[in-house]
């Protein structure tokens, strides 16, 4: 297994989100890696934990991944959530990542969740996409 790729996916992922025009169009630059501080954007995008699991073979060291990415919206339904979240699955299912180390087999819808904060001020929804990623290294 490597976890090598890790960082690489990441970076990629976060390009990916960031250089959609319809995407752009519905949260501008609030695209992130980290949760906002101070003031924060009424719709935003975070990129997420994620899990990893070791899926090498005899040819190279893999791994599967099973990131999230969340959407945060603080309009009082989910419609622009789930416009936010159906771009973001648009983007990325099949996308073909550049990373800077090792390679992209595939990149998949795995599920989403959807659900108000508890105080019901934020509408939350986090989408996990499966990546199966080699390791030339």
């Amino acid at each position: 297994m490597s976890y090598g790729m890790a960082a690489a996916l990441q970076a990629a992922i976060w390009q990916r989100l960031s250089a959609d025009p319809a995407l752009v169009s519905l949260v501008g630059g609030a695209i992130y890696d980290a949760a906002p501080q101070g003031t924060v954007p009424d719709l935003y995008v975070i990129l997420g934990p994620e899990d990893v699991r070791e899926r090498g073979d005899g040819t190279a060291a893999g791994a599967e991944h099973r990131v999230t990415v969340t959407v945060v919206s603080a309009a009082a339904g989910f419609l622009i959530a789930k416009q936010t979240a159906g771009a973001v699955s648009d983007v990325l299912v099949g996308a073909a990542l550049t990373l800077d180390r090792g390679w992209l087999v595939s990149l998949n819808f795995l599920r989403a969740r959807a659900r108000r904060s508890r105080d019901g001020q934020l509408r939350r929804i986090d989408l996990t996409f499966r990546a199966r990623v080699d390791d030339g290294a």
